[in-house]
């Protein structure tokens, strides 16, 4: 009982902390602040005045030199292992992988037009003209410091657009780091370094204050973070959070595909030690196959903890209300045990805890919550397919809802009934979803660090925030043949003779 109620008051004790931690970031602003703030955008609007002049060869050129700049793998890895070094988040291996996003953003930029006429439709007698949306304000996450910036400034060069970050304070040197290198670029190839800036000193209310002087908001981050966004006054996109749930039903009753399904999830819920939304959470496991799955599992590095652990476990990545506590956000499944108060071999990628059956999901149980780290929760279903779409929906109820979902299956039907009933904005048929969700060159997805989670996850679109979100659109209609079907086409068996008659 004595280490049960130390615990409760160091998680007490931790929770002041953070919220005078906040309280003192949402100071009010000073003058001198604000001063700066203005002067930061008086300097945008100037270099969105000359931007919005450019043509569709020079802001492809500048797309170009910006994306090649920050490729350089010894540019990238560089900012790589600054960014977990100033934030103590991730892994500096694969936080390195993430810049082959740059030339998924960058592909689809060069094959998309931005300036002028963008899109003719004849038949219906439109043609779409682009235009830019001026001064955007970047809130950028900590778990994403330069990938964000260095995405998000691709897009907005493509539509002519301008760029303000706000980082996140924990990683504020890294994200001005990279925002310094793309400036850099700009006025080596004759633009303005302005059409992308950075706060140097990120505060809350710094950040409410930019938020309300630009014309566009992304939001990339949590819940809060978009919340403030969207009550700001000006139009935003936001980010919903992350419970990533993927179902392995029957059909993967081979070797192989256990062991491509395992692969998958090794990647995904590895990638930067978990700490994106987008990183496997839960696996739904057939009863036929689940304990094949878990052996699978282990042979990709899962380690899988016994119920003492698990107890552990949730004891440190948990407060008693089921706050995520920060100190085993993303980090190594070796310090995660070692903060839990055991060991795991050095060999192992990932911890696994059993998660149980539907009756094991709720928000009293914490492991059907999203993680955040190098944690996945097991769950079992028996019989039909219906009982997994049971528990991913409960699962979503817990949180996570509107961001994603994936699946290993290879029964068309399965599919098709998980995307009809899933209530996410993207799903992912036997792929990691971490890699998947954002954009892949193996899928259709637009590629983007910004995935807007639908009014589930309270954002105001379900696709992934891309070239097109950063444009304002101008539809010009010409005159067409006359498109109307008769009164009977139109209103079927509800049509009555006399219905244009008083």
């Amino acid at each position: 009982m004595l280490n049960v109620k130390f615990r409760l008051d160091k998680r007490a004790i931790y929770s002041k902390i953070i919220k005078g931690v906040l309280n003192t970031m949402a100071k009010e602003i000073t003058t001198e602040q604000i001063e700066m703030l203005e002067e930061m955008v008086a300097r945008a609007r100037k270099a969105a005045a000359i931007i919005e002049t450019y043509d569709q060869d020079r802001v492809d050129h500048l797309c170009q030199a910006v994306a090649a700049a920050l490729y350089d793998l010894k540019v990238w890895a560089q900012l790589s292992d600054e960014a977990v070094d100033e934030t103590n988040l991730g892994d500096k291996v694969t936080k390195r992988n993430k810049r082959n996003k740059l030339k998924l953003i960058l592909r689809d930029c060069m094959r998309s037009r931005s300036v002028g006429a963008i899109e003719e439709i004849p038949e219906k007698g439109l043609v779409k003209y682009a235009k830019p949306v001026g001064v955007i304000a970047s809130l950028v996450p900590t778990t994403n410091p330069c990938l964000t910036p260095a995405g998000q400034v691709i897009y907005a060069i493509k539509a002519r657009d301008v760029i303000i970050c706000s980082p996140h304070p924990r990683a504020k040197v890294v994200t001005n780091k990279c925002i310094d290198i793309i400036r850099e670029v700009l006025l080596r190839e004759g633009a303005p370094a302005d059409i992308i800036q950075g706060i140097q000193q990120p505060s809350i209310a710094l950040t409410q204050e930019l938020m309300k002087r630009c014309d566009l908001v992304i939001a990339t981050g949590g819940r809060p973070m978009v919340k403030s966004a969207y009550s700001s006054g000006t139009p935003a996109y936001g980010s919903g959070a992350g419970n990533a749930t993927v179902i392995i039903d029957n059909t993967a009753d081979t070797p192989e595909r256990q062991r491509e399904a395992a692969q998958n999830t090794r990647i995904s819920k590895t990638s930067d030690f978990g700490s994106g939304c987008s990183c496997d959470g839960n696996l739904v496991i057939h009863e036929s196959i689940y304990d094949k799955m878990v052996d699978a599992l282990k042979a990709e590095g899962g380690y899988l903890a016994n119920e003492e652990e698990a107890e552990k476990l949730k004891s440190v990545m948990w407060d008693e209300m089921g706050h995520r506590l920060p100190g085993t956000v993303a980090i190594s499944p070796q310090k995660l045990a070692e903060a839990a108060g055991f060991e795991i071999p050095e060999d192992r990628k990932f911890i696994m805890v059993t998660g149980g059956g539907i009756d094991q999901i709720g928000k009293e149980y914490f492991f059907s919550s999203e993680k955040l780290t190098t944690l996945l929760a097991l769950f079992k279903y028996e019989g039909e397919f219906e009982n997994a779409l049971d528990m991913m929906r409960a699962i979503f109820e817990v949180g996570g809802k509107g961001h994603s979902c994936g699946i290993y299956s290879w029964d068309d039907g399965h599919i098709d009934r998980l995307g009809k009933a899933a209530p996410v904005s993207r799903i992912m048929v036997r792929q990691p979803n971490n890699k998947g969700n954002a954009g892949s060159a193996t899928n259709g997805m637009p590629p983007t660090s910004s995935m807007g989670c639908g009014t589930w996850g309270g954002n105001i679109v379900s696709e992934n925030i891309a070239l097109k979100h950063y444009m304002n659109t101008t539809w010009v209609a010409r005159p067409i043949p006359e498109d109307m079907p008769s009164l009977q086409e139109l209103f079927g068996k509800f049509y009555k003779d006399g219905m244009d008659e008083e």
